[in-house]
């Protein structure tokens, strides 16, 4: 302890083993204490000595003690509380005040235990304080690190050189942008990776319409080869399969066996499957008419009721986009039947400024209840060509004859395009009930007039092109 505290509890001179035994008390901050006087007379200097009676000549210190008076005083603290209480809550404030800087040396403080613990803590803490603050730091340095070389990967992207080997059959799908088909080649490792394709088609417009399907690339390819055979339309694995307006379903059919090479037998089962081919409600289950007249991309690996499906779609969108079932009722008629008239109109001539003249003529004469006399209704119901038909075909009962019976066919006759399909919702105006071919150009002359209409149909025998009515 420091000099002269221990003197101070010391019994006063004369003093008699009768005198009272010293007794510890719990200091009260708002009682005078003895020490205060000793902060105020007594402080210590850097050495630890008083300078209440001051240092003599040969810088030593005469030893403090209380002062007269100040006996009671003592006696009542004992100055306990300030060296060693914890308990007491000032306790700290002062020790803080007066020994934190270690003026008193670490032995002074071992009896004093409270003191002492706590000091020791905060040294314990520190290191462990500053090992946290370098994790911390070393996470941030390796984060930065790793972000660099992301950065770098990115900006010095791999990329094979040549244009690769082998065969690899991609497929590019529907709405892939130019990243997606690059991980995809990235993927099948026909490219190291993505960067040097997505490189290569910056600024190339024609890369941006690269289209969904099957593609036949290389093995290990340059970013700028691969761009360039996709850009190829000799790379993309498909049969084009053209399907003009006018024909039936079952010479849909042998065309599309033909060019992409399906067994008839499939083709046929994916047709007699009106639900899984999408057809629309009105069509009451029947295929004809329904297959669009298109050009399509058939992939290899499409399944036969595939590339009926997208056939029958294309109608749907087109129909769509004719307003068709919200036309036809205005107009008082079925979306089926505004089909089957405009499948007519298709088989009846090859020019579309003539659809609507044609529409006029079918739907004045169911108004009037006249039949229709369209040859080319029997030939389908007979699967003949209308070339091919006989004066006993024409007496055929059927009720695709149109010559022996009012009012519509049951069904098409044939896939109508776009231009019938809009003549059938919108004919021409006027009385018009006849109409005969009257030269090679496929043109018709057309009259409500019976007479000019058997004076038009013996030019066209004489012609020797043929008459029709």
């Amino acid at each position: 302890m420091p000099s002269g505290v221990w003197d101070r509890l010391q019994p006063p001179a004369g003093g008699t083993p009768d005198d009272d035994a010293t007794v510890a008390h719990r200091f009260d901050p708002h009682e005078e204490h003895p020490l205060d006087g000793a902060r105020e007379a007594g402080r210590t200097d850097d050495a630890g000595h008083r300078d209440d009676d001051g240092p003599d000549d040969a810088g030593h210190t005469a030893p403090a003690h209380p002062a007269d008076g100040d006996t009671d005083s003592w006696d009542r603290t004992g100055g306990l509380e300030v060296i060693g209480s914890s308990d007491d809550p000032h306790h700290d404030e002062f020790h803080d005040d007066h020994h934190d800087d270690d003026r008193f040396g670490d032995d002074s403080h071992d009896h004093a235990g409270a003191a002492p613990a706590r000091r020791r803590g905060r040294r314990r803490r520190r290191p462990v304080a500053v090992l946290l603050s370098l994790l911390v730091l070393g996470g941030l340095v390796a984060g930065i690190v790793l972000g660099v070389q992301a950065l770098m990967g990115l900006t010095e992207a791999e990329d094979y050189t040549g244009t690769g080997t082998g065969t690899v059959e991609v497929r590019v799908a529907q709405g892939d942008t130019l990243s997606d088909i690059a991980r995809t080649l990235a993927d099948a490792d026909v490219i190291a990776s993505t960067r040097p394709f997505v490189d290569a088609a910056d600024g190339r417009p024609e890369a941006t319409g690269i289209q969904p399907g099957l593609y036949s690339l290389r093995s290990q390819m340059s970013g700028q080869a691969a761009l360039d055979l996709l850009l190829d339309p000799s790379s993309r694995l498909l049969s084009p399969v053209t399907i003009p307006e006018g024909l039936t379903v079952a010479r849909v059919l042998d065309r599309i066996a033909t060019e992409t090479g399906r067994p008839m037998e499939e083709l046929q089962a994916a047709a007699s499957d009106g639900a899984a081919l999408g057809l629309p409600a009105y069509a009451n289950g029947q295929l004809e008419g329904y297959l669009f007249p298109a050009t399509y991309d058939v992939e290899p690996g499409q399944s036969a009721v595939e590339v009926l499906r997208a056939m029958v779609q294309q109608f749907t969108k087109v129909a769509a986009d004719l307003q068709l079932e919200a036309r036809a009722a205005a107009a008082g008629r079925t979306p089926a039947e505004v089909v089957t008239v405009a499948s007519m109109i298709q088989s009846e001539t090859r020019l579309d400024a003539e659809r609507p003249d044609v529409a006029q003529v079918i739907y004045n004469r169911m108004a009037q209840g006249i039949p229709l006399g369209i040859d080319a209704t029997l030939a389908f119901g007979l699967g003949k060509s209308g070339n091919d038909l006989t004066v006993s075909d024409l007496r055929t009962d059927s009720p695709f004859n149109t010559r022996t019976r009012t009012g519509l066919p049951p069904t098409a006759i044939s896939s109508p395009g776009e231009e019938s399909l809009e003549a059938a919702l919108a004919p021409s105006s006027g009385d018009l009930l006849y109409y005969v071919l009257q030269n090679s150009d496929g043109a018709h002359f057309f009259t409500d007039d019976y007479a000019e209409f058997q004076a038009a149909r013996q030019r066209c025998a004489d012609a020797g092109l043929g008459c029709g009515g």
